[in-house]
């Protein structure tokens, strides 16, 4: 009896172990604020955001895209909205293209979705528009590609986050992507 009570206890331990080391990295995954106050992480925009894409340090090239993300995020998140104080994710986006690439957009997804060039997935590059269809309506939400299936946008509830396209939340309303025509 004793040994069966063992592996009971056991077995839950390291269920507890494993849940709660998972729920850690998910957090870190998708806030980049936290990684600044790490000891083991410096305060390098490289370093912070090879770690949230999971990638060498090396791939991180595009230093004024990771700047922008990073003085981003955490902005809460307001429908409309096209400054610090609050923005909406369609804005985040327009921002974010203009600054970083050059590109003018719409102000709206669903019209931001009539401007790219489709592409699949796997073809997805740094800077790319991914589109989402929540509450039934095509083309609601937007954010941009970064690298490794991991996208910029402004949540509802937690304002500018890093997400990853294949969470399974939001790939069943994952709908478009492509790359803005010039």
């Amino acid at each position: 009896m004793r040994k069966k009570q063992f592996f009971s206890v056991l077995s839950i331990v390291l269920l507890s172990v494993f849940l709660l080391s998972s729920c850690k990295s998910k957090k870190v995954l998708t806030d980049a604020r936290d990684l600044r106050n790490k000891p083991r992480i410096t305060g390098s925009v490289k370093e912070r955001y090879s770690v949230i894409l999971n990638v060498p340090e090396r791939e991180i090239k595009n230093d004024r895209l990771y700047r922008f993300v990073d003085e981003w995020m955490g902005t809460p998140h307001r429908l409309g909205g096209m400054d610090k104080k609050g923005i909406d994710c369609s804005g985040l986006t327009t921002i974010l293209e203009r600054e970083i690439y050059n590109k003018s957009l719409p102000r709206s997804a669903k019209e931001m979705a009539g401007q790219v060039k489709r592409k699949f997935e796997e073809d997805l590059e740094e800077g790319d528009l991914v589109f989402f269809d929540f509450e039934g309506q095509k083309f609601s939400h937007v954010g941009v590609y970064l690298r490794n299936n991991k996208f910029v946008h402004t949540s509802t509830s937690k304002g500018v986050i890093i997400s990853d396209l294949k969470d399974p939340w939001y790939y069943k309303y994952f709908s478009r992507a492509g790359s803005v025509k010039l």
